[in-house]
């Protein structure tokens, strides 16, 4: 890409940066004004997300004339798009479970229940919550964004650049750390990656909601410090600071990283056939564009219309010859061949005249 394509790209990158922090706004008071409660963070999640793929969308259609923006943004209804968001779901509860299973092995979990009408009908809202909050991170750090950056500075340094802004947007987080912030920033890396490997936002959607669903709603452990996504279940973790992040929760422990580092490995490998398929470079043609099979089928009517005139063989007369060899074929010279035997005689090899045969007159 020229130079002045990516400064271009870059500006595009500058622009939605900006309309994402403006929609934050406008989605949070207008959420204020129509709901309250329970269904506040619904509400609230719900319009952003609706403010960045409209957004997002126009920014792709005016600025870089796609006719399918939502497509393009990553949001593509290719066959089996619902595997790969089961992929990446199954990645994302195995990386929780990694992250707990030694906590209550080697430290402890002191498990509270509730078990109210009201808090068995807050999971299903907030696994609706946390399934629209997961998608608009996707879309607002994976999404139209990161590829804008990807066109201005190439897929190497825009992961970097994207998973550093991915682990600063987490900083106002409740009792977030250094820690906590590193995890997060291997997190960036690992939904980057997802994206890069296969074109779409569906494995690192279903990884980024199983992840948070398994951590507040089914551990009830805190989530990146929050614990407003636990209405059965609430955990406290006993143990090293190392082992549970305090506050944080499990995203805020060493072992986080540790497990963090090797799903990199297993997203690699997990989504090699889906790399395969969608994420090959894209070849450009070069040279003058050839239409070969229109022009086989000109030939093949030109051939049909006018077909070519097959020229008759020439004929060969044979004349007798008087007093002389007979001639088997024409001279190359004439069609026909002399009869006379002056000529005949004039034919006749050397060697074979009167004056040079055995005996003849010397």
């Amino acid at each position: 890409m020229s130079f002045p394509n990516r400064l271009r790209s870059l500006a595009w990158f500058l622009v939605a940066a900006v309309y994402y922090i403006v929609a934050q706004q406008v989605a949070f008071h207008s959420a204020n004004g129509l709901s309250s409660g329970d269904w506040f963070e619904l509400v609230h999640r719900s319009m952003l997300l609706f403010l960045l793929l409209a957004g997002f969308a126009a920014m792709g259609y005016v600025g870089q004339r796609q006719q399918e923006p939502l497509k393009a943004m990553g949001l593509v209804l290719r066959p089996g798009w619902r595997k790969e968001f089961a992929l990446g779901s199954a990645i994302g509860w195995g990386g929780v479970v990694a992250c707990v299973l030694p906590v209550a092995l080697i430290g402890g979990l002191v498990v509270t229940f509730f078990t109210t009408w009201h808090q068995f009908r807050m999971i299903l809202l907030d696994l609706l919550v946390l399934a629209i909050a997961a998608l608009l991170e996707e879309v607002a750090f994976r999404g139209y964004p990161f590829q804008r950056l990807i066109d201005a500075i190439g897929p190497n340094l825009a992961t970097l650049v994207m998973c550093l802004i991915f682990g600063a947007a987490h900083l106002r987080n409740p009792a977030a750390t250094g820690a906590s912030t590193l995890v997060t920033i291997l997190a960036g890396w690992l939904l980057s990656l997802a994206y890069l490997r296969t074109r779409a936002l569906w494995v690192g959607w279903g990884f980024h909601f199983a992840w948070n669903a398994s951590m507040a709603v089914l551990f009830g452990l805190p989530m990146s410090g929050i614990t407003d996504f636990s209405p059965v279940i609430l955990t406290n973790a006993r143990g090293p600071a190392w082992l549970t992040g305090d506050g944080y929760g499990p995203e805020g422990s060493l072992l986080a990283v540790l497990v963090l580092l090797a799903l990199l490995v297993v997203m690699v490998k997990a989504t090699r056939d889906l790399k395969h398929l969608y994420a090959q470079p894209v070849i450009i043609p070069g040279g003058i564009p050839v239409d070969i099979d229109a022009a086989a089928r000109r030939q093949h009517e030109t051939a049909m219309a006018s077909p070519a005139v097959v020229a008759e063989p020439k004929l060969v007369q044979i004349l007798p010859a008087s007093g002389g060899s007979f001639p088997l074929a024409s001279s190359p010279a004439s069609d026909t061949v002399s009869s006379s035997p002056e000529a005949a005689a004039a034919e006749r090899p050397a060697e074979e005249s009167p004056e040079n045969l055995p005996g003849g007159d010397a």
